[in-house]
């Protein structure tokens, strides 16, 4: 019997309504296989625990998380707390307090789910992106100065070092290569941003040498979103900045068919942390507590989780429950037109697994 244990931080809105369903399925997953165990340990951080602390996490709060094998976690986002709070003092904080490097964000379409790009048929589009997730645009440097006289400035600055790009690019060629296609697109802005970005391009050129069973090419962050809709089946594997990749992520979810089927990991690949692991849909308080939240995002986080853990055949057990699943339209909650609820998609992913 394999056991790990899992810290679960549901974090805002919809998220304490998410982590609860992925956690039953993985207990559901468990009992079915009978070859594995979780211990879960459950951290009410989160905009409510900033209205009685005055932080979003305590300030020891790594110090719980470290022995863990794994993190689920659902959001961060309170619309009575500023978005740069609630980040910065809890998802921001997890991520770079455990250098979880590599972002990873594997989109396609599921059965069953009707996807707005209707000339891409769903082998089409089956892509991973990787984020760099450490530094860049969302490094958190830089200030304000003169607040409320006219000649106010603020900065933010994207700081890029070459053991970070590298690193990056490493893992992301290592993703390529490890993929029927072996096909890795680096996402740049190299005409506009003339010194980290062109770091940016000079150390993927580097690095691919070290790889030359993968085939790669460059885009402009720009041409890429023009890329993905018009010319999906060119792309496998992606690699790009924290903002960009951010950006494009979402994109990528969208195209899909909802942000709510979307997962993410955030990765520290040396396995010195544990890594943590989210669906991307955001707290979405307007529909919090109304059981109407996608849980297939959470879903295929666990999946990744799984991956992760090394645990390959469970994590596909439960991917091919979803699948079975997402393609009954009648369990399809309303961001992908249905109306199903979250215990209803809950309850038939279990039956899945059963």
């Amino acid at each position: 019997m394999k056991r790990y244990r899992i810290a679960t931080i549901p974090g805002d809105g919809i998220g304490k309504e998410v982590i609860p369903a992925g956690r039953e399925v993985l207990d559901t997953l468990a009992r079915t296989l009978g070859m594995l165990e979780f211990s879960f340990t459950d951290f009410g951080w989160g905009g409510d625990w900033y209205r009685a602390h005055g932080e979003m996490m305590p300030a020891d709060g790594l110090d719980a998380l470290r022995g863990m094998d794994a993190i689920l976690f659902g959001s961060a986002g309170d619309p009575a707390i500023a978005d740069h709070i609630t980040l910065w003092g809890l998802r921001l904080k997890i991520c770079q307090g455990f250098d979880q490097y590599a972002n990873v964000r594997p989109t396609r379409i599921l059965p069953g789910i009707d996807a707005p790009l209707k000339r891409c048929a769903p082998a089409d589009l089956d892509w991973v992106i990787v984020r760099e997730n450490s530094e860049g645009e969302y490094a958190g440097v830089g200030g304000r100065a003169h607040q409320g006289h006219p000649i106010e400035v603020a900065t933010d600055v994207s700081i890029m070092t070459r053991t970070g790009v590298e690193r990056i690019m490493r893992f992301a060629f290592r993703l390529a290569q490890s993929r029927p296609r072996k096909l890795l697109t680096v996402v740049t802005k190299s005409n506009a941003q003339r010194h980290a970005m062109v770091m940016w391009d000079e150390i993927a050129r580097q690095v691919a040498a070290d790889f030359p069973d993968v085939h790669w090419d460059k885009e402009l962050v720009d041409a890429m979103t023009a890329r993905m809709v018009n010319r999906p089946a060119s792309i496998d594997t992606v690699v790009a900045t924290n903002l960009h990749a951010d950006i494009l992520s979402d994109l990528a979810a969208a195209l899909a068919g909802s942000l709510g089927i979307a997962p993410t990991g955030n990765i520290d690949p040396e396995r010195r942390y544990p890594s943590m692991f989210e669906p991307i849909h955001g707290s979405a308080f307007d529909i919090m507590g109304k059981g109407l939240a996608n849980p297939v995002g959470t879903f295929w986080s666990c999946v990744m989780l799984l991956e992760h853990l090394g645990e390959i055949e469970a994590a596909g057990r439960l991917m091919r429950a979803i699948e079975a699943v997402t393609a009954n339209p009648t369990l399809h909650t309303r961001d992908l037109g249905g109306s199903a609820t979250t215990r209803q998609v809950t309850d038939a992913v279990c039956r899945a697994l059963q």
